[in-house]
Parts: C-alpha cells; structure tokens; sequence
C-alpha cells in the first residue's frame, strides 16, 4: 500500500481524545480534546479531521501507534480496538505505547514515571539505562525515593507516543499486536443474573 512515511497514533485513556501525525519529516501535529465520555463516537471523526487538516488519508499511513494505558478501563479499549481495526483494514502495523513510557520519554534515567490513578493510588513504573521495571498500581504514599517524573500534558504524552511508536518501527523487529494494559480492574460490578443456558 502506498504511503508517505507517516505515523497517526490515538489515545482515549483518560478523559480526553487525543492523537497526533507524526510525518516523515519529523514533525509532529497533534490535536487533544477534553471529554469525560463520548470518545467512541469522536476518535474516528477526529482522526480523519487531523488527516484532512495535513493534506493526507488513510492510505497515506506507514503505522498506527496507540496509547495501551493504564487508564480508564473502556477508554483503552476504545483506542486498542480502533488501532487493531485500522491496522488490519489498511494493512500497516499498529503499535502499543503505554502512558507510562509516553511520560518517561526524555527522562534522564534512572526514573519512575509516575501517573496519577486517583484513590491516593498511582500508576508507576521505574526506568534505567539497560530497560524498565514492570509497571504496578500502588499507594502513593509508598511511592520510592529517587528522580522521578509525573504525568504530563496530553499534548506531550500523545506525541511521546507518536515518536515511541515510530522508533520501534524503525527498528525491525517484530511487533505484537497492541494490547490493553489494565493494571487495575472494571469499576462496573458482575451481572446479578445467572448466565443464560447455552442450548446444545
């Protein structure tokens, strides 16, 4: 499929919509728009508006990167299911950054990048030179001494995602395909109704 180099990555983790054009120049474009719901119905119209806004389509894209979380349990399946979904119909790879990474981007290391998941909890995740820790969900307060970095503006973390996610495509290797990072469950609570009988 004929493109230009470009890169569109999305992320509806948190109470935004936000993504950004990565072109092959280097330069990035990004557009954030903050909504607390409603970012299944918004992500696809502002994608194709950013699009548009560049002078570019679909076809015009080398890769889809995506925010993985963690965040918002259906905010990032939103955006996972929408990379997977656009990566297969345009036959270009999707890639998974997660916010976590997006925030350490730039970081001098070592560093904890630190997000916040509110009930005096955050997300947290340790970056040396050689690699990164895994990421966890733990109280604040019990949050390590040490160089740390917390959260960014959406601006900055979707275009950290945007240039993450170029890299490893530069690299070669092979990529999985993107998947949710949940480091804490669904607020909605288990059916009360018995499951239905499956008839053989």
């Amino acid at each position: 499929m004929p493109n230009n180099g470009a890169l569109l990555a999305f992320d509806t983790s948190a109470a935004h919509c936000a993504a950004a054009l990565l072109r092959a120049d280097g330069r990035v474009v990004a557009r954030v728009e903050e909504m607390a719901k409603g970012q299944a119905e918004r992500l696809i119209p502002l994608l194709e508006e950013l699009l548009a806004a560049e002078g570019l389509g679909w076809a015009d894209l080398a890769a889809i990167g995506v925010g993985i979380g963690p965040g918002n349990f259906t905010g990032v399946r939103i955006s996972v299911s929408a990379a997977r979904g656009l990566a297969l119909a345009l036959g270009v790879p999707a890639i998974g950054v997660s916010a976590l990474e997006a925030a350490a981007e730039g970081a001098a290391r070592p560093v904890t990048a630190v997000l916040d998941a509110r009930r005096d909890e955050v997300y947290a995740q340790r970056f040396t030179d050689t690699g990164a820790e895994a990421p966890e969900l733990i109280a604040r307060a019990a949050l390590p001494a040490g160089p740390q970095v917390e959260g960014a503006a959406p601006e900055a973390l979707i275009a950290a995602t945007a240039q993450i996610a170029a890299r490893r495509l530069a690299a070669g290797a092979p990529l999985a395909r993107p998947a949710p990072l949940y480091l804490r469950g669904a607020d909605a609570a288990p059916p009360s109704d018995p499951p239905p009988v499956i008839l053989p």
